[in-house]
């Protein structure tokens, strides 16, 4: 049995990965802060207290996971908040970057000994990280939160290659999830089936790549 890792697990895009990774017999685990109902009800390993932006946390799931072999990483964990020219909240923009950018980088790096060989890396991003599709402005510091994060995954394509480890980028769409406010045009189920896809697909000569969870190669 394969096992997948799903960090920020517990609402959204990322509890969805959990319900379909169990429904295609993975062994599941499901990394977040804090634990809730609907979670702890599918009936998979669940890790909380865990901060993807605190190495100390980080290292601890390492430990909790003992000699688990992971085949599927999914940085998943992701926080948006809304800035303008008029509003420039510095301190969200900071707290952005830690847990877009650092965050997935920081998981990677702690978990990198427990990969399986080969296996898959998969850090879900957001085409508003695209310096060519910014057509709008503001979100300064999802946008450029997002940005890093996507070349820190191109990267990682390039650095696990030799580890025999395949790298995804991956644009979810735009989902109804709290994150967006619930006002977007795919449900979470279409969403992760999609992004499902992309991740079969995925192989060392694609790895790198910044897909649409439709498929599409998006524009960096």
């Amino acid at each position: 049995m394969k096992t997948a890792l799903i960090t920020g697990a517990n609402r959204g895009i990322g509890f969805e990965f959990c319900k379909q990774l169990k429904e295609k017999k993975y062994h599941v685990i499901a990394t977040c802060r804090s634990s809730n109902e609907q979670l702890d009800k599918l009936d998979i390993q669940v890790e909380s207290d865990i901060d993807v932006t605190d190495e100390a946390s980080l290292s601890e799931l390492s430990n909790r996971l003992g000699d688990i072999k992971i085949d599927l990483l999914i940085n998943n964990a992701g926080i948006m908040t809304k800035e303008s020219i008029d509003d420039m909240d510095f301190n969200r923009i900071r707290k952005q970057l830690e847990v877009n950018t650092l965050g997935p980088l920081l998981t990677t790096n702690a978990l990198l000994p427990l990969f399986a060989k080969p296996a898959k890396l998969v850090l879900i991003t957001s085409r508003m990280g695209s310096i060519a599709d910014n057509g709008s402005g503001s979100y300064y510091g999802y946008r450029m939160s997002k940005a890093a994060r996507n070349i820190a995954g191109v990267s990682l394509a390039h650095d696990l290659k030799a580890r025999d480890i395949a790298v995804a980028i991956l644009h979810p769409g735009f989902v109804k999830t709290d994150l967006t406010g619930q006002t977007g045009d795919i449900t979470p189920d279409q969403s992760v089936k999609n992004m499902l896809a992309r991740i079969d697909e995925l192989s060392i000569d694609n790895s790198g790549t910044f897909w649409h969870s439709n498929g599409e190669t998006l524009d960096w």
